[in-house]
């Protein structure tokens, strides 16, 4: 066919003017560049914040940078299979845990695979591991006590079903056993507990998981585990994915009691990331956003409303200091955070006192809402007490000569202080606080010498359950106790230091 050289043109124009482009970038991503456990892929035009990614050799991502020209991804798993060039397939979907009662009793990692040695997980659920807080017409204001069975903590700073109170003090000063003893203490009353490990070695949880196990503990706890030698996305999910694994339950209308251990290694998994993703340094080299880190993952702890059904989480994340300095950014961070803190300090940890609790700094900002009645009676004059023993003691350190009204305080003040004193891995019943917690604020053990408090203490409970069981029995029923047990429980101490007590 011969076609004039204008013929040919005008084709070429008319294909020219007809063109459409119906090629299109493919869905699909190119790495570009891995290393350290991040990754630069190409292409995935259409990719999510936080969307699962999967690479070759069953490796999977999270995309945590939406950048112009590439998604800087986090390897959620061995990143040394991954090379350049390699194609990236997005899944569609953010991150998602499996839920459900069958996760109890289980030890999981952050992407909810069991770790313990038991088995397959069969879960028909999931659910994503970032998820909107309840709204404030959603919840309901804290008033159901959360008893920890710790007497310092009932007493001073009490816990409600639906609040965050933090855990704050340095290395090795009882944060962890504090946690734990509160798991233990929720054994009959139907909350569910979700321990979360960050950055721990795995001997210590292994170690934590044993004793759970040995005090049937584990029946209603789930144990989710990224141990210090787990990189760093995996830290840095962890926390949310036990609260995706809580929140299953709170919006069934059951209760959760959920503890983070500890946000600070958190924190420092994230600025890891962070930096590796060339995301801009600010205070203390975190990335800016560090605030929102905590305080979208601390807001999802709630006591929802009547019509979602009541259910709760009760968050207790832990924070670690440097030499008792709460004023450094993460630690000032969480606290504006939380509803309160619990303050463990290394001076009084060492002086004997366990738990370790500073009572002038820690606080509740529930308060006496999450207290049954009883104990808000016995317990109202305590911190006050305490604090005026520790003014006095600092003060009559330096004077020898002590009139008898500072030291009856003094001596009252030693005597509270041994009260509150408590052996690991021994939660108290809250009406056994109440009795024991009584007689101590009202003087009555002001003249028992203070090396016979703890053997009076422990048979104390035992005579009043003997003798005077319909005490125990009315704060258990009613949350409170009338004239006449008053009467009966005075009754009781007086007997029990005339007949009962003997001092071993």
């Amino acid at each position: 066919m011969n076609l004039k050289p204008d013929e040919i043109s005008g084709l070429i124009k008319d294909q020219i003017k007809n063109y459409r482009n119906e090629m299109e970038i493919s869905d699909f991503g190119t790495v570009m560049q891995v290393g350290d456990g991040i990754a630069r892929v190409y292409g995935l035009s259409h990719c999510m914040s936080g969307e699962l990614l999967e690479f070759p050799n069953n490796v999977y991502g999270m995309a945590l940078n939406l950048e112009e020209d590439n998604v800087g991804v986090v390897i959620l798993g061995p990143y040394r299979e991954i090379g350049e060039g390699d194609i990236v397939k997005p899944t569609g979907r953010v991150v998602e845990v499996p839920v459900g009662e069958n996760m109890i009793g289980r030890v999981v990692d952050p992407l909810g695979h069991p770790i313990d040695g038991k088995g397959a997980i069969e879960t028909g659920e999931t659910r994503p591991i970032e998820y909107p807080a309840p709204g404030v017409l959603r919840r309901q204001p804290v008033k159901e006590p959360l008893q920890t069975g710790i007497k310092a903590i009932d007493s001073m700073i009490p816990i409600g079903k639906g609040q965050r109170e933090l855990i704050i003090g340095d290395r090795q000063t009882g944060k962890t056993a504090l946690a734990v003893d509160t798991i233990l203490n929720q054994k009959g009353k139907d909350v569910i507990c979700v321990y979360v490990a960050i950055g721990q070695k795995q001997s210590t949880v292994a170690q934590l998981v044993s004793t759970l196990e040995q005090k049937e503990a584990m029946n209603y706890t789930i144990v989710v585990s990224a141990t210090a030698s787990a990189v760093a996305p995996m830290q840095y999910i962890a926390p949310y994915a036990g609260c995706a694994m809580a929140e299953y339950f709170m919006y069934q209308g059951k209760h959760v009691l959920i503890i983070y251990d500890d946000l600070s290694k958190h924190a420092v998994a994230y600025r890891a990331m962070s930096l590796l993703l060339r995301r801009p340094p600010g205070r203390e080299a975190f990335p800016g956003d560090v605030f929102y880190l905590h305080s979208r993952l601390l807001e999802r702890a709630a006591k929802l409303s009547e019509e979602l059904g009541g259910g709760s989480i009760t968050a207790l994340p832990i924070i670690e200091t440097q030499a008792n300095d709460i004023s450094a950014y993460i630690p000032t961070n969480v606290i504006s955070i939380t509803d309160g803190q619990i303050f463990l300090e290394t001076e009084l940890f060492f002086a004997g006192q366990r738990p370790a609790i500073n009572a002038g700094i820690s606080v509740s900002r529930v308060g006496g809402s999450a207290q049954i009645k009883a104990m808000k009676r016995v317990s109202s004059k305590i911190k006050l007490m305490l604090a005026q023993y520790r003014e006095l003691q600092n003060f009559s350190q330096f004077g020898s000569d002590i009139d008898a009204d500072t030291k009856k305080r003094l001596d009252h003040g030693r005597i509270l202080m041994e009260i509150l004193k408590q052996g690991q891995y021994g939660p108290l019943d809250v009406a056994d606080q109440v009795m024991i917690i009584y007689a101590a604020s009202n003087g009555m053990l002001d003249d028992i010498p203070v090396t016979s408090v703890k053997e009076f203490e422990r048979q104390f409970y035992v005579y009043m359950d003997d003798h005077y069981p319909e005490v125990k029995r009315e704060i258990h029923t009613t949350g409170d106790f009338s004239e006449e047990s008053e009467k009966l429980m005075r009754k009781g101490i007086e007997e029990f230091k005339k007949v009962g007590f003997i001092n071993g």
